[in-house]
């Protein structure tokens, strides 16, 4: 590999400033810098792990697509991660004159503000929606404000203020969209190849120059932090105070941002967000389409990883449980050297998965559906766009000519210290008739296969009964039958 040349500070754009930084920590997150040290303070802290939107600013990055603004959460986004972007928090926004902004008129036209502490994140939020589509749908800003939570106003006042932006201003005469061009010069110019070292010894924080650069580094730090998207890197800091030096920041890396197809396999790069492959795989396999809009808020499907989900081994992460029933791959790298597993393979243990030190998770390769076979996912949860996932179910079916069971897969999250496959219920399947007396014998196998937990999320016995419960409607949608018996007698999922 060329010598790649090493630069000491992480370069972006504030607003409309250049920014050079030659002195940060790595777990330093957007938020707390633009309150202490620019005292930016329109973005506000609320819950410090990405669920209430408060912290909302908008990054534009450079992508296939050009200059991308996405929303993200301020409050768990590391500076590190920030190299060759540009960030817009609430003070950019201006109005003609002395005007306010469109978004922040009709917000207060409409009386979308009460106590006014969320309402900094909601205007980026609706900001970053108007801005890619003027005149949105109700569904299109429900979507966008997943991610905010407001205790006092109530959302219907807001909904209004969000059908209403565009009476009051253009978004194509937007400062930020006249400005575009001469942003993506700036970033362009700050694309120089060199690799980021900021700080010395373990204090370090690290961008890689590329892919290659990144194993490299990797080997030569193989007890370094890898952080992607950080939606969960983030956590560790700002809610267990872990220390995470030497970091890793690998979500700028293009090669790793790469959706490709072949053979009918779809493979993702480890550093693509939930919203970059949402496109992809709500149109190869429709099924994963509802399940990445359940992920979290619009702030986290922007930041967050498919790579970094699998990566981080938790059990109740949603992506591993209908990849692993899909019959997903997995390649691996540790400095030039890569092999491929299956990815059920890939998690041993509560916190401990087949990755060896030096090596990184790099692609993920998911099989779509042959014709003629079916497939589901079912995400149980408290809230509808939850992060903390009771029990995930994704069954995966093909029926012989005779209707019986030709192969099954089911995989659960939230049943088992890991993502995990049913495989006694599995084999009380194959080779029976798809058939209620079969499904009604099944139920009774998944005692061999889990011992679920009681914690905040569900009690064991509930989840035991939910993944009985996502069977059977598995079972009722993929035949259109449901017996009047058991709607009662599974009523409790």
């Amino acid at each position: 590999m060329a010598e790649i040349k090493t630069r000491n500070e992480i370069r972006f754009i504030l607003n409309g400033a250049d920014v050079a930084l030659a002195d940060i920590a790595p777990d330093m997150t957007l938020l707390d810098w633009l309150r202490l040290n620019r005292s930016l303070r329109g973005t506000k802290e609320g819950c410090a792990e990405g669920d209430c939107g408060a912290c909302t600013v908008l990054v534009g990055k450079l992508s296939a697509e050009g200059l991308v603004y996405e929303s993200v959460n301020a409050c768990i986004r590391f500076m590190g991660s920030l190299d060759g972007t540009h960030v817009v928090s609430i003070e950019h926004l201006r109005g003609d004159g002395e005007k306010l902004h469109p978004v922040q008129q009709a917000m207060v036209d409409f009386h979308g503000s009460q106590c006014g502490f969320c309402t900094p994140g909601f205007v980026m939020s609706l900001y970053a929606l108007w801005m890619k589509t003027p005149n949105p749908s109700d569904a299109a800003i429900e979507k966008a404000l997943q991610g905010n939570l407001c205790r006092c106003t109530g959302y219907e006042a807001i909904m209004r203020a969000a059908r209403a932006i565009s009476s009051y201003g253009k978004a194509v005469k937007d400062p930020l969209a006249l400005e575009r061009e001469d942003i993506f010069a700036r970033l362009e110019a700050m694309r120089d190849g060199a690799r980021v070292e900021v700080g010395s010894g373990k204090n370090r924080l690290i961008v890689p120059a590329g892919v290659d650069d990144f194993a490299a580094e990797l080997e030569k730090e193989p007890g370094a932090t890898i952080v992607a998207g950080s939606t969960d890197v983030g956590l560790w800091v700002t809610k267990h105070m872990r220390d995470i030096s030497p970091a890793i920041f690998i979500g700028g890396l293009d090669g790793l941002r790469t959706i490709s197809e072949a053979d009918g396999v779809v493979t993702i790069g480890a550093g693509v967000t939930y919203t970059e492959a949402f496109e992809t795989l709500s149109k190869r396999i429709p099924a994963l389409g509802p399940l990445v809009d359940r992920i979290g808020g619009e702030q986290v499907r922007n930041m967050g990883t498919i790579g970094g989900n699998i990566a981080n081994g938790s059990p109740i992460g949603d992506t591993p449980p209908p990849l692993i029933a899909l019959g997903a791959q997995l390649t691996l790298r540790k400095g030039e050297a890569r092999r491929t597993i299956p990815l059920e393979t890939f998690f041993l243990a509560y916190g401990k998965q087949d990755r060896q030190a030096g090596e990184f998770v790099e692609a993920v390769h998911v099989p779509v559906p042959a014709k003629g076979t079916k497939f589901a996912v079912y995400k149980v949860t408290k809230r509808r766009d939850e992060d903390i996932t009771a029990t995930l179910g994704a069954f995966y079916l093909t029926l012989a000519k005779d209707g019986t069971v030709a192969d099954i897969r089911i995989a659960y999250g939230g049943m088992a210290p890991t993502p995990k496959r049913a495989v006694t219920v599995e084999k009380a399947l194959i080779g029976k008739a798809w058939s209620e007396a079969t499904v009604e014998a099944a139920m009774a196998e998944y005692a061999g296969d889990f011992a679920p937990i009681t914690d905040m999320r569900a009690t064991a016995e509930y989840r035991a009964l939910a993944a009985k419960n996502l069977l059977l409607r598995f079972f009722v949608e993929t035949t259109g039958t449901r017996a009047p018996f058991q709607v009662s007698r599974y009523e409790a999922a």
